[in-house]
């Protein structure tokens, strides 16, 4: 196991300030009972400015908001470690012993209708295609399996890992001219997902935040949320989510253009991308016009109670009709 490192001084990098808070180490994360695995990275406790002057309505103002540590996934999470999940004939080929009666009880998606990798392949690809909720019931599969809780990123905290310390538009840099470095999108992917990992990562080690899928976030969109930080320093702040829609979308995807993968840019997830789904009332777990969406981890510092534990994960889904 690691062991957590202290910084002691206070950092200013760029827009960022890092403060004297327990600093993580960056881990991989075996899935017990598997050969499943994943790897989680360090990101410091700090404060940000979030939002862009000349970006969309939706980003602005610009306000600052202060993090506690945490770690994210390294990268976004693939079909190896997703599936599993998804299918319990998956899971027991990748144990290494029986299945646990309580994992076993841990509710599963009902089985797609429709092939959700659209034939864009599953080795070290993203998962896609998965609702919010189903996004939080994998979290809970995870925490059955390894005792950790993990769970989705609040809006502030994707963009403050995305930045990390940068205040351009791209973590690079402001011209997307070098985006094909560091993303996949509408210029270069063929219109398909790309395995994981095979651009280059940010300052702080997460590799495609630009592109390839957009990103589940916890939040609730709200398009005028950053009004409630003005004039002071929003502390974790989170847009509670209590209706269906819209939830909060991150990163851009590998069938867009290069100005909504900026590190502000804002997705509202919609009603259409359930368009095709037959089932009455729709399904709570799939959305199969939204094979550009997936999920990345966050795992915070400051572990929660095990009641906050229940809620997160226990909360029901609100029909779809």
């Amino acid at each position: 196991m690691f062991k957590p490192i202290f910084a002691f001084a206070l950092i200013s990098i760029s827009c960022l300030q890092v403060y004297a808070q327990e600093t993580p180490k960056s881990y991989t994360q075996n899935i017990n009972g598997t050969r499943l695995s994943f790897d989680m990275e360090s990101i410091p406790a700090g404060t940000f400015y979030m939002g862009s002057k000349t970006g969309k309505p939706d980003e602005q103002p610009v306000h600052q908001v202060k993090l506690d540590a945490f770690w994210m996934g390294k990268c976004e999470v693939t079909w190896n470690v997703f599936e599993p999940f998804l299918y319990r004939d998956f899971e027991k080929q990748a144990s290494t012993a029986a299945i646990p009666a309580e994992v076993d009880a841990v509710t599963r998606p009902t089985k797609p209708y429709l092939d959700m990798t659209f034939g864009m392949g599953k080795e070290n690809q993203p998962a896609v295609g998965m609702t919010q909720y189903n996004a939080i019931q994998f979290c809970k599969w995870l925490y059955v399996r390894t005792g950790i809780f993990y769970r989705l990123p609040t809006e502030a905290e994707w963009e403050y890992a995305c930045k990390a310390g940068s205040s351009t538009a791209y973590f690079f840099g402001n011209e997307a001219a070098t985006l094909s470095d560091y993303a996949w999108f509408a210029n270069n992917s063929d219109n398909k997902t790309h395995p994981v990992g095979q651009k280059k990562p940010n300052a702080w080690g997460l590799f495609d935040m630009h592109g390839n899928v957009s990103e589940w976030t916890y939040d609730q969109y709200v398009a005028d949320f950053y009004k409630l930080g003005e004039s002071k320093i929003a502390e974790n702040p989170v847009a509670k989510p209590e209706k269906l829609y819209p939830h909060a979308v991150r990163g851009g995807s590998y069938d867009e253009a290069a100005e909504n993968l900026r590190s502000t840019a804002r997705l509202a997830s919609d009603p259409s991308w359930k368009q095709l789904d037959p089932q009455i009332p729709k399904s709570n777990w799939w959305f199969p016009e939204a094979p550009f969406v997936g999920m990345r981890l966050v795992r915070p510092v400051k572990a929660p109670s095990k009641a906050e534990i229940e809620a997160y994960y226990n909360k029901q889904p609100i029909k779809d009709l």
